[in-house]
């Protein structure tokens, strides 16, 4: 396992620019190391348990990868995995005094503002932008004194990542459901966009598919869409 890993991630640049189907093999190894990142715990020497800061910088790599090629598919994985990973990711790096995540969220902007990716798409990586600016969705706990448990901590697992099922409605850990939700979650038509329901190939596979999707977006987030162009704009030619 660890050497086929090593092999997908050295490939990582080559994978991006790929085809559809080594894209797509691609953004399954991507997912998967940010769920192998999110539940594989380390002991420390001292007894502390971490996360594998291996998988940590992989991750960042791996997210310039699909940011430097950003077609439409890779762009959503982006996504995914930044609303998989984001808030973990962001806690570890201001730990080491690192600001990556604001280095993403800068490509994020300059690929909503440049790149030929579909207004679907940019509209996806807009609300990911507004969820970082809310801290992930995460509410701070209210007990800082002591180790937070869901026994001592009514706030436990709103400091989770919040996820929202295909009708809208928003989810963590602490729903009795989760796991089933999470999987629908992953198995939903506008995060693999390249099967129908009933798992069959749409015509023409890749990009096509959002080129049937309607690019009109109702005013209100037009408008939005506008204002937050004109004012990174600006931003950045100052």
């Amino acid at each position: 396992l660890f050497y086929r890993c090593r092999t997908e991630y050295e490939n990582r640049d080559e994978a991006t620019k790929g085809d559809e189907t080594t894209r797509k093999q691609f953004h399954a190894f991507v997912l998967f190391l940010a769920e192998l990142y999110l539940n594989l715990e380390i002991k420390g020497t001292k007894g502390q348990v971490t996360r594998a800061e291996i998988l940590q910088e992989g991750l960042r790599e791996l997210l310039n990868s699909l940011f430097s090629n950003p077609v439409d598919s890779n762009l959503i994985c982006a996504v995914k995995l930044l609303k998989l990973t984001g808030s973990v990711l962001e806690d570890a790096w201001k730990e080491k005094g690192k600001n990556d995540m604001e280095e993403m969220i800068q490509r994020i902007e300059n690929v909503v503002l440049d790149a030929n990716c579909s207004r679907d798409v940019k509209h996806m990586l807009l609300k990911l932008v507004e969820l970082r600016s809310s801290n992930w969705g995460r509410v701070h706990g209210t007990t800082p004194h002591t180790e937070a448990t869901p026994e001592n901590d009514p706030n436990y697992f709103m400091n989770e990542p919040t996820f929202y099922t295909s009708d809208g409605v928003p989810f963590t850990a602490a729903d009795p459901d989760y796991q089933e939700k999470y999987q629908e979650l992953l198995e939903r038509e506008d995060l693999f966009p390249y099967y129908e329901e009933n798992g069959a190939d749409l015509p023409g596979h890749g990009e096509l598919y959002f080129d049937e999707i309607d690019d009109e977006m109702d005013p209100e987030i037009e408008e939005a869409y506008e204002k937050f162009c004109l004012e990174s704009e600006h931003k950045r030619k100052q």
